[in-house]
């Protein structure tokens, strides 16, 4: 596992990161991963290793209200008071600049998985400069006017309940649905691999697949109403290169179809590099798939392409 550190945030928060050096020899190329909801950085250390071996050096952070970022067992799935979306966008983009600053010499490329591809899809518009590259995996579409009323149900609950109410209501709008397609289902979360063993180790961790905060909700579609914003697709600068990656049978793109759509939404704003990869058959967690050697050697050679 890689050595980890805490580092203070702008507004005084302790945010948690971890970084993974290269085997041998200096890195080509840094590469910053940013994890999903209801899970954390260290999970991502089988991918990591995997990017060091090919000449990278990794960086992770535990998002607020995840890993060890959260103070406790209460602050898991709590983002912020307010403004919980920007706060996390701002440490991410703190982070990146640390990188760029500890690896002047080299490109940074962005890699986000599920909410993590939310966040770093707001860093395309907000801080594209940062990156040679962004990687999108498992990312999902527009919720529309069902996205608006979730936030509305969000802000309700939290005014009655408390902010840091456990909203198994929404939980059960948003994410419930994700395992009907897979009855008979084994656990609540087949969903994520088709690999049961990854599964388990989900399910068995303490910091993994807990019920989230009406803020942490309100917050959420506050990200995902600014990204569907046309203003804000608008802004992506046209020759960041970008790559979208998922299964075929990943519920939160609609098995592929609005990860499909957002491709052809950055190719007709004239993006000059954004390439389209579908597994078929694979599930949520690409990097924790059956499949994840291929998932891993076809991101590995990706970035290396675009190291020109």
């Amino acid at each position: 596992m890689a050595r980890g550190w805490y580092v203070t945030a702008g507004d005084g928060k302790k945010v948690f990161y971890y970084r993974w050096n290269p085997p041998e020899g200096d890195p080509k190329a840094a590469v910053q991963i940013v994890h999903g909801m209801a899970e954390h950085a260290a999970r991502y250390d089988d991918a990591a290793l995997r990017l060091t071996k090919a000449g990278y050096i990794v960086y992770a952070q535990d998002l607020r209200g995840h890993g060890k970022t959260a103070e406790d067992q209460e602050e898991l799935g709590f983002i912020a008071q307010e403004n919980g979306w920007e706060r996390m966008v701002e440490d991410i983009r703190e982070i990146g600049e640390k990188i760029r600053a500890e690896q002047p010499d080299i490109p940074l490329f962005l890699i986000g998985h599920s909410m993590g591809s939310f966040l770093s899809r707001t860093m395309m518009f907000r801080h594209p400069g940062l990156y040679r590259g962004v990687v999108l995996s498992g990312t999902g579409g527009n919720p529309g006017v069902m996205g608006r009323l979730g936030r509305r149900l969000a802000l309700r609950n939290a005014a009655k309940h408390g902010l840091k109410h456990r909203d198994r209501q929404l939980d059960s709008l948003s994410f419930g649905s994700f395992n009907r397609q897979f009855k008979p289902s084994r656990t609540s979360f087949d969903w994520l691999s088709r690999d049961d063993e990854e599964v388990d180790l989900y399910v068995d961790d303490p910091l993994c697949g807990f019920i989230c905060t009406s803020a942490f909700f309100r917050d959420l579609l506050d990200g995902l109403i600014l990204i569907h914003d046309p203003a804000n697709i608008t802004k992506i600068p046209r020759d960041l290169p970008v790559l979208l990656i998922s299964g075929t049978r990943d519920p939160v793109g609609k098995n592929g179809k609005a990860v499909e759509a957002l491709w052809s939404r950055y190719r007709e704003q004239g993006a000059a590099d954004v390439t389209l990869k579908l597994w078929e058959g694979a599930r949520h967690e690409l990097f924790h798939e059956t499949n994840r050697n291929e998932v891993s050697a076809f991101l590995a050679s990706w970035l290396d392409d675009r190291l020109g």
